[in-house]
């Protein structure tokens, strides 16, 4: 096999880049369109909208099209399957294209609720052999992989506390109209946690370490016509008793997307996702605490530009295009299929996110700090109550 042949499942804005990534004819919206990934071929078409199949067999007429994904899935068209679908149908799709032995990348969020992503994990480790990859694009930006690998190797010691605000996520009332599923309990599986911030949520915690404790404050349709959460601000406890902090909302037109990460010995800096500061301490923190008086604090205050002597500066910078980031998960995916190269991304890594999303929104439901992973049921009863008031969408077993 030289190429993989994916089937794209949904046209919607995510699936229709994708399309256009991987024929050369488009991308997103004002942004330029990458060069179709070498290991990477569009095999088929998927949509139930008659417009979706119009547009494809105009755009795209030597695409085989389906308006059944599991006929397409059947059809020996695609090697693999992405699902750009709603989110609820992640984790139904996935199973049934891991126990038909077809490779599957699965869209972020893995799913909404942690015992239906826990569900596909488990049918992920009794096929083996069929690859399980999930779009985590922020996962090739060579910046995060590098402040990956200088917190896991231990040179500035162990992270004490982190904090990320992600607020550039803009959206006004016509975002959330452009389709009945859009921003509902029972359509989506909530808002900002699970549409916008998922990418931030994995980076924080691929990064970080996965925390144990989790109190959250969500405020729902917060100056927007919506009835799940756009305004959130998580308080985290991580293993080893370090703290951190996640605020994120749809609402701030200017934004700010600022991660630091304050170390033993250093702090770790990201601005826009793009710059990254590393600041290494000459002593640690530990160190100085105990030999240090306030003389050579004063002293250290007007010192020079590296921090009076207290610390070494290095900066880099990031400069990979949104679409970039896609195709290399992508070919990424391709690579492993063909050539068993490792995944950046491995679907069963998309756990985590749905557990803090999860325990986030619980938190904020009962108003209480919550253990991370929460009770999976627990989480899915206080969803089916929320569903059930929506009215529009039936519950979920």
């Amino acid at each position: 096999m030289e190429k993989v042949r994916f089937g794209l499942i949904g046209i919607g804005a995510q699936g229709g880049a994708y399309a256009g990534f991987l024929t050369g004819k488009g991308g997103f919206p004002g942004m330029p369109t990458p060069e179709c990934p070498p290991h990477c071929a569009l095999g088929a078409l998927c949509d139930i909208d008659p417009e979706k199949e119009k547009m494809c067999k105009e755009k795209y007429p030597e695409i085989p099209f389906y308006t059944d994904w599991k006929e397409m899935v059947a059809s020996g068209n695609v090697d693999a399957v992405v699902t750009t679908v709603p989110h609820y149908l992640h984790h139904e799709i996935a199973i049934y294209c891991l126990e038909h032995g077809m490779n599957v990348l699965v869209e972020k969020p893995a799913g909404v609720r942690g015992k239906d992503v826990l569900a596909m994990n488990k049918c992920a480790a009794e096929h083996p052999d069929v690859a399980f990859g999930i779009m985590f694009n922020q996962r090739t930006n060579k910046l995060y992989q590098k402040i990956k690998e200088i917190v896991a190797s231990g040179e500035l010691g162990q992270i004490r506390r982190s904090q990320w605000i992600i607020n550039t996520w803009w959206r006004p009332d016509s975002y959330y109209q452009q389709s009945a599923w859009r921003a509902t309990w029972g359509g989506e599986g909530g808002g900002v946690l699970v549409n916008q911030a998922p990418h931030q949520l994995d980076l924080w915690q691929w990064i970080c370490g996965v925390p144990t404790k989790v109190y959250s404050k969500n405020i729902n349709g917060c100056h927007r016509d919506i009835a799940v959460e756009n305004d959130v601000t998580i308080m985290v406890e991580f293993p080893n008793g370090a703290t951190g902090s996640f605020i994120t909302c749809t609402h701030d037109a200017i934004g700010t997307d600022r991660l630091e990460i304050d170390l033993d010995a250093g702090k770790i800096v990201v601005d826009g996702s793009k710059t990254a500061t590393v600041y290494r301490m000459k002593q640690s923190e530990d160190e100085m605490n105990k030999t240090m008086d306030m003389m050579k604090v004063a002293m250290l205050s007007r010192g020079n530009s590296a921090g009076g002597g207290l610390y070494d500066v290095e900066t880099f910078e990031n400069e990979d295009g949104w679409g970039y980031q896609h195709t290399t998960v992508m070919e990424n995916f391709a690579c492993h299929i063909i050539e068993g190269t490792p995944l950046l991304a491995p679907g069963s890594d998309g756990i985590n996110g749905v557990n803090l999303a999860n325990a986030s929104q619980l938190s904020a439901w009962t108003g209480r700090e919550v253990a991370n992973p929460v009770d999976p049921e627990e989480y899915a009863a206080e969803l089916n109550k929320r569903i059930a008031a929506e009215g529009k969408f039936p519950v979920r077993d």
